[in-house]
């Protein structure tokens, strides 16, 4: 297909990112002010793409992280082995006081009205404290690699921990890899080590090595520090002041050849109008738009990312790989946690306009 990628067709590893994985405590619908117990995910933007092409789609894959010899790493690291995903760790030892950690997230769902709430744990974080060197990228991609992941949210823990993503990035593409990067842009992150301006300064580092990208508006216009939109949207499901950009993207980076994005308009927690759209290699494409039921929305953009790669990766036409991104995204949003609990089959069956009648 001619997404102006260079996909190579076989290699030790299908995919590999680099971020920090982290855990999250979900109370279910009750806040976390009147929470008595919590269910732990684990979780982290980078790790849920690798977790899913795993898991789902059955492609070999890998997360290039920190990890604390504590229980709380042991926890991760059998969750991150259950999900067939190598771990390539760089490992602290933890004081049994103060750390260094493996983050917290704390996340209950909201129910109806009552929107979700979402806070953190990232003080004295393992991940953050990553920096170039402490992964060996040549006996990692010894056996080729084909694609390689990070994001915003990793790039924004520290000052070095965007060093360590350009250090991959560059070595990986040396490997033969497709490179990628989800935006994500966070501003309280940003804001802890300079502001919107270091943002754009350190992620046009990172893009200048980027093949495809995924991000919505606010984050190209903050992250990349592209003007806003030429046209104005007429809902959260129009794609033209996305399509609108592209033209601008392209002038700063004309190396990015795929850039894409989910589009949802929130009713109420439970109730999502669902669609997503990219741009590939000057083509713009856009799946249907679905009503969500939604269980726990957290980890529906990292889907949408997995079944889009996929496609990519294996070839599907635009569309058709727009609309894998779209349909593994709704089906994650029916489950708990942040990772896949779909299979392939039931990917495929709702990319094709598949119902949720009985399968017996």
């Amino acid at each position: 297909m001619d997404y102006g990628l260079n996909v190579r067709q076989s290699a030790a590893l299908d995919f590999v990112s680099v971020g920090a994985v982290i855990h999250r405590l979900d109370p279910g619908i009750i806040p976390f002010r009147k929470a008595t117990e919590c269910l732990i995910h684990v979780s982290g933007g980078e790790y849920n793409v690798a977790a899913n092409l795993s898991d789902c789609f059955g492609l070999k894959t890998g997360i290039a992280t920190a990890m604390v010899d504590y229980p709380i790493g042991d926890l991760i690291a059998e969750r991150v082995r259950a999900m067939g995903v190598k771990g390539f760790y760089k490992h602290f030892k933890h004081n049994g006081v103060d750390g260094p950690n493996m983050a917290t997230v704390y996340s209950d769902r909201g129910q109806g009205v009552r929107a979700p709430v979402v806070f953190y744990n990232r003080a004295n974080e393992a991940g953050a404290k990553l920096k170039p060197g402490d992964f060996n990228w040549g006996a990692m991609f010894e056996g080729g690699v084909r694609w390689f992941h990070s994001g915003g949210i990793f790039a924004a823990l520290s000052p070095t921990t965007s060093e360590v993503i350009v250090e991959g990035m560059q070595a990986a593409k040396a490997a033969g890899a497709v490179i990628s990067f989800d935006l994500n842009y966070r501003e309280k992150l940003w804001n802890v080590i300079g502001g919107e301006q270091k943002a754009v300064e350190t992620i046009d580092r990172i893009v200048k090595n980027v093949d495809v990208l995924v991000g919505n508006e606010e984050d190209l216009q903050k992250g990349l520090g592209i003007p806003g939109p030429e046209v104005a949207a007429k809902s959260k499901l129009d794609p033209s002041a996305f399509f609108s950009m592209m033209e601008n993207v392209r002038k700063k980076h004309p190396q990015v050849k795929v850039v894409a994005t989910t589009l949802r308009e929130v009713h109420s927690t439970n109730r999502h109008s669902w669609s997503a759209v990219a741009w590939i290699n000057g083509k713009t494409h856009q799946a249907p738009t679905a009503e969500l039921d939604v269980y726990d929305r957290v980890g529906g953009g990292d889907g949408f990312a997995a079944g889009l790669f996929y496609g990519l990766l294996t070839g599907e036409p635009g569309d058709e790989a727009v609309r894998l991104g779209w349909a593994h995204g709704a089906l994650l949003t029916t489950f708990p946690g942040d990772t896949t609990m779909a299979t392939l089959e039931q990917v495929r069956q709702v990319a094709k306009g598949g119902s949720a009648r009985i399968q017996r």
